[in-house]
């Protein structure tokens, strides 16, 4: 996922998930279109994931698909680094 910011000129600042969702603080420019960077993110997590847990297939096998297409993005300018990292490192790791 880091390469995939990378190539987006992004940075992924911080990282956690829950059992059905996942968390990220990305710092991103204003030319990056979000919902192309979120397509990217979901696509290589998505094949990533495939090959390392193939049992996830046997699971998704009706949907053809891990994650759904809806996303949530919040602008968080202003607020402090600090604060943000907190948030996300206290979400519930995935079960």
């Amino acid at each position: 996922m880091r390469a995939v910011a990378e190539d987006f000129e992004c940075e992924i600042v911080e990282f956690n998930s829950e059992n059905n969702h996942v968390h990220l603080l990305v710092n991103f420019p204003p030319k990056v279109a979000l919902s192309k960077l979120v397509n990217s993110l979901k696509g290589v997590s998505s094949r990533r994931m495939h090959q390392e847990y193939p049992e996830l297939v046997r699971h998704y096998w009706r949907a053809q698909k891990l994650w759904s297409g809806s996303y949530f993005a919040g602008s968080v300018g202003g607020a402090p680094i600090s604060v943000l990292r907190q948030y996300i490192e206290q979400q519930n790791p995935p079960a």
